[in-house]
Formats: C-alpha cells, structure tokens, sequence
C-alpha cells in the first residue's frame, strides 16, 4: 500500500533543528529554531500551559477522591458519588478503591459497573470500553493526544473573536482573549474530568464544558474584569445515565447543544435556556464517542465506539447508518458546505470521504449520503528526504484533522501502530468543488523532541488560514497560511489535479427511521 501513499509524494520533511513558521507563497517556511525565528502574529495571546497547573491524576486516583478528604472512609465516598452519578458512580467508587475493601466485593463491584454500563447502552454486546473508569474511556476517545498525561485537557476557540479556552489538568478553565491581558480561570465544584470545550455561536460569552457527570455552561461576559467568574453565572445540564460526557457540539445558528457519551447510546439535544433535552435514541453501536455537527447546519456525523457511525439530518431528526468498518471512526470534519465527510478509522492509514446532495428545499429531509465511503488519501508509511537529505518515516493512522472554514487545507495528526505520535503535522491542500481534491502541501514541525498534541483552525482569520498548535511542551503556536481563498478569486479557470487513491468502496448505509 505505500506506494500509494500520498506522501510519496510529499515535499521534503524539515531539516532536524528547524521550525515551521508559516505557509507563503505556496510553501511551508522551515527556519533554524536556533535563531529564534518564532513570532506570534499581532494580538494573539502568548501562551504556555505549564505542568505546574496541570498535573493529571493516575488511572487508580480518579477526579472525585482529590476533591474530598484522604480519611473519609470508601462507603462515605462511595455515598457523594451516589448523589453526582447515581449507582454507576457508587461502583466506579469501589473500583477505584479497590484496595480499601475486600476482594470479593472489589470484583463484584467491577462486574456490577459493566453490567450497569451494558444496560444503559441499550445493546446486546458487551463493549471493552464499559468496563474501563471514567479517565481511560476520556483517555481513549479524546482527540488530545495522551488525555490523562497531557498538560492540557480540551481546547476551543470562539467561532467569531480573537478568543479561546483551554482547561488544565487540575480542572481549571482559562479564557484567553486577544483584546485582552485579562485571564479568566472558571472552577465549578462539578467541573472534573473536562473531556471537551465548544462556545455558542452567536453568543460572545457562552462556553459548554464537557464534564464528568455533567455539562456545565459557563457565561464569561467579555466586558467583565472578574478573574474568578462567580459560578452562579453557570448552568448544570445533567441527564441520568449520561457520563462521563466527552464531546460536544453546537448547531451554527446557537440554538441547540449535542452532548455525548461513549457509556450512552443517546444523544442529547439541550435547549440550554430552558436546562431541558430531548435523547435521540438508536438502538446499536455502545454509545457515541463523536459528534460533528456540519457548517450548513443540515447534518451531525455521530461515531459510536464500535464499527458504526450514523448521519443525521437535523430537520425531522432521521438518521442513516454506515456499518461495516474495519474498527471505529477515530476522527471526522465536514467540509463547509456541509457536502463532504471525511473520516478516518482507528486501524487503517486511510482517509475516507462520503458525498451527499443538497436538500431541495427547506422541507426536505433525506440526508442523501453516498451509498458507500471511498478511499480518498491513502497515509501509510514511506521514507520521506529531509531538506538535507536524510530520510525520515512519515505516515501512519490517524489521531485527529481539522479543516479550515475555506475548505481549502486540511490539518492531520498521525500516530504509528505502538501509539507513538509523529512529530509533524501533515498539512494538505483541498478542493471540495466540483469534487474532492487532497494534495500535499507540507509538514510542520515543531522545536527539536516536541510532538503536537491538538490542532485546530482560527475560525475568523481573514489571510487565508491559521492553524493553532499545542505541542507537548506545552506551548501554543500559530501557523499562518497565507493563500487567497478560491472564492475570493474570479474568472480563474482551475485544473483537476487527481490525488493519489486506491477507489475503494467499503461502506454501505442502512435507513433508519
């Protein structure tokens, strides 16, 4: 399969001791980092998420016992986590002090937590996932590379300011704004275990956080000079049997919030001013592990943790189902037209994409998706030159990838089959009209020993596109890539260039009503 491999292709990797400043003139610019060739673009906050504030707990350590007191017995903990989650938060307890009771009760515990775990998932197969604690379920469906070790926990920018907010391995939330030296940091009693970060669009001071036994929905006024927003500027969704929550999304115009959790098989579609939610229930699949919603507002993707995945139009709620994939769908983005899926699954080095047609008028509530998924890039490992000459190998599955609001560059993380993430992030150019096009652009390297551990697009950068990056030393950099936007060029006549593809069709969709 390597000789297919869209990085045979690809321009040289950057030479050892070099970083990645921007993308000009139709190509990465790699500099020495000894000449500290580095600067943030004007406005944009200067941040390094240090370990200090971030220490994480350990898989036998969960969220709740460094909330309460060391000598408060197992049973009387077990008891407050009866009142945050119910009955599964009381096993989970006893899992994870294991040690402070008897064997026999230890075991019957676990087993009591997967059957729990099995009977909320509505599903007649036992998942490996049910069994786990909450911080390795966090830890295995996360797009931060590494969650439980990771310096930092989720990450979001604000959809139409110069803003962003990250939360820390103490639970603890910054909101950084380019207007401002002011640094907002958001603490809740349930604010533990935050998986994701997603602000309302058309909303400047709406944040959604992913929690443990809750979503809470932070109202950070951007006139405020508070520091330590009061909490009782924060809602608290919960809805029983949904946690640990992992993921979240918007619809664009703000109206509704998804949630989702890996142990539930509904999605949870809240109208946040009235603290109320409507599940959308399917039977099959363990829960939902991912959810993107698409930039039209007419389709959410949602990824289950088994070989399932469903599209949902968003007028009458009907979904269809694609079956079949060789494991789960690890990472996803719609292009911004909403007309083209990307996805990838968790054992193959290949990116897939489904097409559908648009919605004849507003009436119309046929999804229209593609009766089967085709191979569009294939990423498996190759040697690649180096500027200098040196071969290093590129390639592998793929941790996560993002698209900017143009459709014009696609951003992707990718790790080898030991887990091991690759220091680069794989940029590549797009085309969504009239079909999809992937070619190579570059890769974008970091200091010396840092690998990234999230990426994501500025939604409102005005010079083409800016890739955030968190590396794993903690810093935050931005790549500027400057292009001008094919929408923005007129009466230029462009030449269909086909990627590298092996054409495969895998992937065949089931109604469901």
């Amino acid at each position: 399969m390597s000789e297919n491999s869209i990085f045979s292709i690809f321009p040289p990797a950057p030479t050892e001791g070099t970083i990645t400043i921007c993308e000009q003139n139709g190509g990465l610019v790699n500099l020495s980092s000894s000449t500290k060739p580095y600067k943030k673009p004007p406005s944009y906050p200067e941040v390094v998420i240090s370990g200090g504030g971030s220490t994480s707990l350990t898989h036998r350590e969960n969220a709740k016992s460094a909330f309460l007191p060391h000598n408060e017995t197992v049973w009387k903990r077990a008891l407050h986590a009866w009142y945050e989650m119910g009955s599964p938060g009381v096993f989970e307890e006893i899992v994870n002090s294991s040690s402070e009771v008897p064997d026999w009760v230890g075991v019957a515990a676990k087993k009591t937590l997967t059957f729990v775990r099995w009977a909320n998932s509505l599903h007649g197969s036992i998942f490996p996932h049910l069994s786990m604690s909450n911080e390795e379920i966090i830890t295995k469906f996360s797009d931060i590379v590494n969650w439980s070790r990771s310096p930092v926990k989720a990450f979001a920018w604000h959809p139409h300011t110069l803003k962003f907010a990250y939360a820390l391995g103490d639970d603890s939330i910054k909101v950084h704004s380019g207007k401002s030296d002011l640094v907002p940091t958001l603490k809740h009693k349930l604010q533990k275990n935050v998986a994701d970060l997603a602000w309302q669009p058309q909303s400047a001071s709406v944040l959604a956080v992913a929690c443990q036994s809750c979503v809470l929905i932070w109202h950070v006024e951007p006139t405020s000079l508070a520091t330590r927003p009061s909490t009782s500027s924060c809602q608290v969704l919960q809805q029983q049997n949904h946690a640990p929550v992992t993921c979240l999304a918007w619809d664009p115009s703000g109206r509704i919030l998804l949630s989702a959790s890996p142990v539930d098989t509904s999605l949870m579609a809240w109208d946040v001013p009235m603290e109320t939610c409507v599940p959308l229930r399917r039977l099959g699949g363990g829960g939902v592990s991912l959810i993107k919603w698409s930039p039209d507002g007419s389709k959410v993707f949602s990824a289950t943790p088994s070989q399932l995945f469903r599209v949902w139009e968003t007028k009458q709620w009907t979904c269809e189902v694609w079956t079949k994939c060789t494991s789960r769908c690890k990472a996803a983005c719609w292009s911004p037209d909403g007309r083209t899926l990307l996805f990838a699954t968790e054992s193959e080095p290949i990116i897939y994409s489904l097409t559908f047609s648009t919605s004849i008028d507003d009436t119309s509530t046929v999804i229209g998706g593609s009766q089967s998924a085709v191979v569009s890039v294939s990423l498996a490992e190759v040697g690649l030159s180096t500027e200098d000459g040196d071969i290093v190998r590129v390639g592998g599955l793929v941790q996560s990838m993002v698209m900017d609001r143009h459709g014009e560059r696609l951003a992707v993380t990718l790790h080898d089959d030991k887990e091991q993430v690759l220091p680069y992030v794989a940029l590549f150019r797009t085309r969504i009209n009239p079909m999809l096009e992937i070619t190579p652009c570059g890769l974008i390297q970091g200091e010396s020993g840092e690998y990234p551990l999230h990426v994501s697009f500025q939604p409102s950068f005005d010079k083409g596109a800016l890739l955030s990056i968190i590396w794993s030393s903690g810093v935050v950099r931005y790549v500027p890539l400057y292009f001008i936007p094919s929408e923005e060029i007129q009466n230029v006549q462009h030449r269909h260039v086909a990627p590298p593809s092996l054409n495969g069709q895998i992937l065949s969709p089931i109604p469901s009503h």
